[in-house]
């Protein structure tokens, strides 16, 4: 009897181990190209989120998430979408946390994963298109909307009694639609653009560039960019000839590589970035200082909540098929349930395998509210003595 009961235990220990197989999540951002000093510290983030969830022991009965990178280059779709399509084809993810940057996260969502059924959850891609893409309900993302941003960052020029203010954006997806937002809430609100000129990435000189924005005029110059490219390259120029020397700044401009390179040379600039505050926030702080990963960074926080709603999914759903888990997205990222903060993914895994209901709050407060769109705050930010110093969260 004794030998027939340890053979069934062997036997129930290696059929349990069999179902715990390794489940991976592909995280697809812009290791190269124009914020590449950005996405080593997102990707850490969510990673993070991963290894919180594989260490609790409670996902998908014992299963852990693999973590699979890919590079989205920020701006190449044709690059993106194949590296997001070995992702799917070759590594078997089951979901993706990513992309990054809006154009290549639309050609990815379009060209790959509505064609394979594939979830996707974007940190940072913010342009008001992707909330109008065809879909298939497997977009969602966790950084607020850039028709939010647009309006944020006109309020934060009428606070400052800027009336006049000349434009420059990314010529992409990305720089597009916050140009657009932004001119329309600023001119709604009186202001004047004199004028609204796209720039390329990667260009050596732009002194063409500084000269028509120069002749144009305007107390500010608002850079719609990126940080480790053409918005750097805007700003170095403008400081070089003495063209502006206050710039008002978009998301993709927050970065330590900007000031450490010309921070000093920007005293007085200002902007806003897609920020939290609150108990979500701290206990992410503490979380990611606790793992030795760099969390104050921009879209740090989004990566954690990214990457913790697709294990949730999972566990919701009961399986990490990728066919499942879009529906179950909304249903742990909103009420009713009981709120879950960084830190407590084992807990939340716990509740959802007894069947009850999670409300997930996250780092960054997550409000899904509707198709490819979140709620969220924004940081206004002033540069001083070389440093991002906040003013206010809108």
């Amino acid at each position: 009897m004794k030998k027939l009961l340890t053979a069934t235990a062997a036997i129930a220990m290696f059929a349990g181990a069999a179902q715990a197989e390794d489940v991976k999540i592909g995280v697809i951002l812009g290791f190269t190209g124009p914020i590449e000093s950005l996405t080593p510290d997102m990707a850490a983030a969510a990673e993070m989120a991963m290894k919180e969830v594989s260490d609790s022991g409670k996902f998908l009965g014992g299963s852990a998430i693999m973590p699979v990178r890919a590079d989205s280059t920020c701006v190449d779709s044709a690059a993106a979408s194949a590296a997001a399509e070995r992702l799917i084809t070759a590594d078997k993810v089951s979901a993706i946390m990513g992309a990054d940057c809006s154009g290549v996260t639309g050609a990815i969502l379009a060209n790959v994963a509505v064609p394979n059924g594939v979830t996707m959850i974007s940190p940072s891609a913010t342009s008001p298109g992707l909330s109008t893409a065809e879909d298939n309900g497997l977009f969602f993302r966790t950084a607020p909307s850039d028709a939010r941003q647009g309006q944020v960052l006109a309020d934060v020029m009428g606070a400052r009694g800027i009336t006049e203010v000349a434009v420059t954006y990314t010529n992409n997806d990305y720089g597009k639609g916050l140009s657009d937002s932004f001119i329309a809430a600023f001119e709604a609100a009186g202001g004047t653009v004199t004028i609204n000129a796209p720039h390329e990435d990667g260009k050596a000189d732009y002194s063409a560039e500084i000269g028509a924005l120069a002749a144009a005029g305007g107390q500010v110059l608002a850079v719609l960019g990126y940080a480790d490219q053409g918005g750097k390259g805007i700003i170095q120029a403008a400081l070089d000839t003495g063209a502006f020397d206050t710039f008002a700044l978009g998301d993709g401009m927050y970065a330590e590589a900007l000031l450490a390179d010309l921070g000093a040379d920007m005293e007085g600039s200002f902007g806003s970035v897609p920020w939290s505050e609150g108990a979500g926030s701290d206990a992410f702080a503490a979380q990611a200082e606790a793992n030795g990963v760099n969390g104050s960074g921009p879209f740090t926080r989004e990566s954690y909540d990214a990457a913790a709603l697709l294990a949730m999914a999972m566990q919701k759903a009961g399986s990490a098929d990728p066919a499942t888990v879009a529906a179950n997205v909304l249903d742990v990222a909103n009420a009713p349930g009981e709120q879950i903060l960084p830190g407590e993914l084992g807990k939340a895994l716990d509740i959802i395998a007894a069947g009850g209901d999670v409300d997930y709050v996250g780092a960054t407060n997550v409000e899904l509210i509707g198709p490819g769109e979140a709620a969220g705050s924004y940081r206004e930010y002033t540069i001083t003595g070389g440093k991002f110093q906040t003013v206010q969260f809108r």
